[in-house]
């Protein structure tokens, strides 16, 4: 019975120091895991611990040997709420001369070169930009904000050091606001010594400024190279896409790639380019009167009386779906080749690209990739659905503009930015000489093929000096479609050499 009890007695100390030894490694833990997390929410409030600088342009940033990478990856990263924000790059501190709001116009790369040109004026003159206006007054009359286009908070972040963007004026400005901004439109094509002598003192006396058109305004030669990188800086860099837009894009690129080779055909037969730029060729008797009552309704397109046959015979005019297919395909692209088309609404609906489908079967467009849900949120909001296009352009292998407009020339710049990738630069003038003399029978097939290849064998988007016209600026070779000052010595692409 003795032994019996000591055994319990001794069992029981036993349980009661195992429950103390528990109770200990217990508490060591949770003192270890406080511990542990201390220290984390310390570090995190280092940022630079976790994260390098938000890349800038030029020698703070972008590697300007690098010309080979990918535009989703590196370009383009698309946000999580899952990763901690990058670190703030330091804030530039300087006084404000004042305030510089603008209303931007015409159509998403129209816009989107004036937004790099507003925040170069800004950086220039020391003011504090307001987040651009976009246009909703135009022929689509789309509501979409900046903010419905552009990711806001990294357009503000990633430009902190060069100048300050605001969202909206201060309350102290309502005044301003209520008794009528000082508006105007600034004059196209000037140079930085305008914006100097004429622009800021306006914006002294007023402290608020309002530019009421902002298309094409800054000069395309002779600015100092410092504004020229801030443009570059703002186009490629600072103006990323909201990350909705960003995966949407990011999808249909995937989807093309899956299935290997593909061509974007960025085809300009939209009823309000043919009615804008008054080409009818192509089109029937009810059709051209329909495009001759859209150019009379909008007063805005000062010109009324047009001459297509000459305009065509200039170069002047997007080539038709039928003249594309013949141009295709005398610059030997296979008939198995995606064709991805950016492009609104083809005037004539399906059965204009009748010719181009039977020669080339694998036309795609987004709606043919993206589900009716998906493209649900962006149907209307054409300057909207215009990114989803520019993101494909980007990154396809091979880039066709058949109209060098707005989109096409900024396509053109950005894809020489990302290391000269082939862009097909049609020489439309001559082009639409050698279709005339081939629909003629003037020209063999053979006499035909061979005549484009050698017109456009210098034509791929390698470098190039833009043309300058001294006291000409608006003729001479646009900016965004050569940045020339803002591009490093390129890499051959291993497109390059495939066609043509």
């Amino acid at each position: 019975m003795v032994e019996r009890k000591k055994t319990a007695v001794g069992g029981g100390a036993v349980a009661g120091g195992g429950r103390r030894q528990g109770v200990r490694t217990w508490a060591l833990r949770v003192g270890t895991s406080i511990m542990l997390w201390t220290m984390m929410m310390q570090l995190s409030s280092m940022p630079h611990v976790w994260q390098p600088r938000l890349t800038c342009f030029g020698g703070r940033g972008r590697d300007p040997n690098s010309t080979n990478y990918s535009i989703l990856e590196s370009k383009y990263p698309l946000e999580s709420s899952k990763t901690s924000p990058p670190a703030l790059i330091p804030r530039r501190v300087y006084k404000s001369n004042g305030y510089l709001l603008v209303s931007c116009n015409g159509g998403l790369n129209q816009m989107r070169a004036a937004i790099c040109d507003m925040v170069t004026i800004a950086r220039y003159l020391n003011l504090t930009l307001v987040v651009p206006e976009l246009d909703k007054r135009s022929f689509w009359a789309d509501p979409s904000d900046f903010g419905d286009i552009f990711n806001v908070r990294h357009f503000i972040n990633s430009l902190r050091d060069e100048v300050k963007i605001v969202k909206s004026l201060p309350n102290k400005l309502d005044s301003k606001v209520t008794s009528g901004l000082f508006s105007m439109p600034p004059v196209s094509w000037s140079r930085e010594t305008y914006y100097l002598n004429q622009v800021l003192p306006l914006i002294r006396k007023h402290k608020v400024l309002h530019f009421d058109k902002t298309d094409a305004r800054l000069a395309n030669n002779d600015l100092p190279t410092e504004l020229q990188m801030l443009r570059c800086r703002v186009n490629y860099e600072a103006l990323r896409f909201t990350p909705q837009i960003q995966a949407l894009g990011e999808k249909i690129i995937s989807v093309l790639r899956k299935n290997g080779f593909f061509v974007v055909l960025h085809l300009r037969y939209e009823m309000d380019m043919l009615a804008f730029s008054g080409c009818t060729h192509g089109c029937s008797d009810a059709e051209i009167n329909e495009l001759i009552k859209m150019r009379y309704a909008y007063p805005w397109w000062k010109e009324k009386e047009i001459d297509s046959e000459s305009k065509r015979l200039e170069g002047l005019c997007p080539l038709t779906p039928e003249e594309m297919t013949l141009v295709l395909q005398a610059l030997g692209i296979p008939r198995d080749t995606q064709i991805y088309i950016a492009s609104g609404e083809i005037y004539g609906g399906e059965g204009r690209l009748a010719a181009l489908k039977s020669v080339f079967p694998k036309i795609v467009r987004k709606e043919m990739i993206l589900s009716s849900y998906e493209l649900g949120p962006f149907q209307n909001h054409s300057t909207q659905m215009a990114a989803l296009d520019y993101l494909v352009s980007i990154a396809s292998d091979i880039f066709i503009p058949s109209y060098d407009g707005n989109m096409a020339r900024v396509v053109e710049g950005h894809r020489r930015y990302n290391g000269f990738l082939k862009t097909i630069l049609l020489h439309r003038k001559l082009l639409v000489e050698l279709l005339d003399l081939y629909h003629e029978e003037k020209l063999s097939w053979d006499q035909f093929r061979n005549a484009v290849i050698e017109v456009h064998k210098n034509r791929i988007g390698l470098p190039t000096l833009r043309k300058a016209i001294p006291g000409r600026p608006k003729e001479e070779d646009y900016f965004y479609a050569n940045p020339q000052e803002c591009l490093s010595s390129p890499k051959t692409s291993k497109y390059q050499m495939d066609m043509l």
